[in-house]
């Protein structure tokens, strides 16, 4: 019984949170993680000088399916 409890107020306090991240994304309050690759660097990377996923992830510090996702254009920048 007392899990019932426990899981609607979970779900309340869901519901309030994402209210309030609604809230402060219409103010421009909540912008999220600033984005840590440059998908014209990457691509610069992979064409010019014609180095595969691997190197291109070791270079800028960043993971081979970050680089995959810029090449395959889903990138969100």
């Amino acid at each position: 019984m007392l899990g019932v409890f426990a899981e609607f107020e979970t779900n309340l306090r869901r519901e309030r949170q994402m209210e309030g991240i609604a809230q402060a994304k219409s103010k421009g309050v909540y912008t999220g993680r600033k984005p840590s690759i440059d998908p014209a660097e990457v691509r610069r990377l992979q064409t010019e000088e014609k180095l595969g996923a691997t190197a291109i992830a070791e270079r800028l510090g960043i993971g081979r399916a970050s680089v995959y996702r810029v090449l395959a254009g889903n990138d969100q920048s």
